[in-house]
């Protein structure tokens, strides 16, 4: 999954991300409320992890204009308070899970888990192609419900493609999806991904094309 980090302790928000990468998530770290509220207009994230204090604009205000727009994306609240009623506000303004700081960076990606488990069900015929099938949960891709053992980097690869259904879609897009939004890592080290997935889904009967100029497209091909 794409997951949108909104926390301003820039240690905690590190500390997550590394979490949630090494697990084969893409993560965008955002550190201000304002900031938050304008990128999540427009994302392509699945799931957001957020403060409710927040400099700028507070995590429950951004929350409140997500929900207003009809964004129904899961939402995991962060807070230091650990009373009641700042759980409530969270949940009562439309979160979908809470956790009070401290917390075990195992229970947030337990709860991470779960959220990716109640995708829609309209999205679940949409999780496969040609003789393969993606599990967003265990991040894996498999073939008569065996894992192919894909490395993290492109099973993002794959998911982004997958997602966009036969269309094609920009390197930039691509990166995003694999490394968050704003990386500093060069257009060019897709094409070495593509390469890479590319030798491993033919045997399975699915081809990555190329349109120059435009991007990548992952198409089922006739045996």
């Amino acid at each position: 999954m794409r997951i949108v980090i909104v926390e301003d302790n820039v240690s905690v928000a590190k500390g997550i991300a590394y979490r949630l990468q090494d697990e084969g998530h893409a993560v965008d770290l955002i550190h201000d409320g304002a900031e938050a509220e304008a990128f999540l207009k427009d994302d392509g994230a699945d799931l957001v992890i957020m403060d409710i204090k927040l400099p700028g604009l507070g995590g429950l205000d951004v929350l409140a204009a997500m929900r207003a727009r009809n964004d129904t994306r899961p939402v995991i609240m962060l807070t230091a308070q650990s009373e009641l009623g700042a759980k409530v506000a969270g949940l009562d303004a439309g979160a979908d899970d809470y956790l009070s700081k401290p917390f075990e960076m195992d229970e947030l990606s337990a709860r991470v888990r779960a959220l990716g488990r109640r995708r829609p069900a309209t999205d679940v015929g949409q999780l496969a192609i040609g003789a393969l099938r993606f599990d967003p949960v265990a991040r894996a891709i498999l073939c008569n419900a065996e894992d192919l053992s894909v490395p993290r980097r492109e099973v993002a690869l794959f998911e982004a493609l997958l997602s966009a259904h036969g269309r094609f879609v920009s390197k930039q897009a691509l990166l995003d999806s694999m490394y968050g939004t704003g990386s500093d890592v060069e257009e060019a080290v897709v094409e070495v991904y593509v390469s890479r997935l590319r030798k491993r889904l033919k045997v399975h009967g699915v081809e990555i094309t190329v349109r120059r100029g435009i991007g990548y497209a992952m198409v089922e091909v006739a045996p």
